[in-house]
């Protein structure tokens, strides 16, 4: 099993990097495989969405080298693991860049016209993990749960035929004591390979 781990950060310091850091050493201590962290502001990736990419989108020329590059390296993988702080109730606009430019017409799905959508990431496992400032209460007060649920996880993957497996919320992360998240993200890395193929819940 071939796990990528793609964070979305500018600092390398970050609560967001300590918590995918755990993720993949949870993998690792659960035996299950190899893991690849996609340290997306460190790597350099533009999330810009330009002519190119929409040449590629309507097949006109292929994908950048840059997204070819991606799409190869979650070819190689079992299971994708997003892990990203929440801004403004959703994923930072790099990580959302980079999902409009790699997870494009002719990989990630085929636009068949009146045929319908050719959903092509059925081997890809996603796992989300949100790292929010707000508690709880907010969350359920506000149907922030349910937003994200449907903008990421059927917006998205459910688009692509990707099935979500977990999503998981680490809340309050701005109060200091980030012991009990760090080990929460551990725990996620171990169960990991046990929910493979199991149908998504929000935890």
């Amino acid at each position: 099993m071939h796990t990528v781990i793609a964070l979305s950060h500018p600092d390398p310091h970050s609560l967001t990097h300590a918590v995918a850091h755990r993720i993949a050493e949870g993998i690792q201590a659960a035996g299950a495989g190899t893991v690849e962290l996609a340290d997306l502001a460190t790597e350099g990736f533009d999330p810009r969405f330009r002519r190119d990419d929409l040449e590629a989108h309507h097949r006109r020329a292929p994908s950048p080298a840059d997204v070819l590059a991606e799409q190869a390296r979650l070819d190689r993988a079992d299971a994708l693991v997003l892990v990203f702080p929440v801004y403004w109730w959703a994923m930072p606009g790099l990580l959302k860049g980079w999902i409009d430019r790699v997870f494009a017409n002719g990989w990630a799905y085929d636009d068949g016209g009146e045929a319908g959508v050719i959903k092509k990431l059925g081997h890809l496992d996603v796992h989300l993990v949100g790292l929010g400032g707000a508690d709880e209460r907010t969350w359920q007060r506000r149907g922030y749960r349910e937003a994200m649920k449907t903008q990421i996880e059927t917006g998205i993957f459910d688009y692509c035929g990707a099935p979500v497996v977990s999503s998981t919320l680490l809340l309050e992360v701005d109060t200091g004591n980030v012991a009990p998240l760090l080990e929460q993200a551990l725990e996620i890395g171990r169960q990991l390979p046990r929910n493979a193929r199991r149908a998504g819940a929000l935890t």
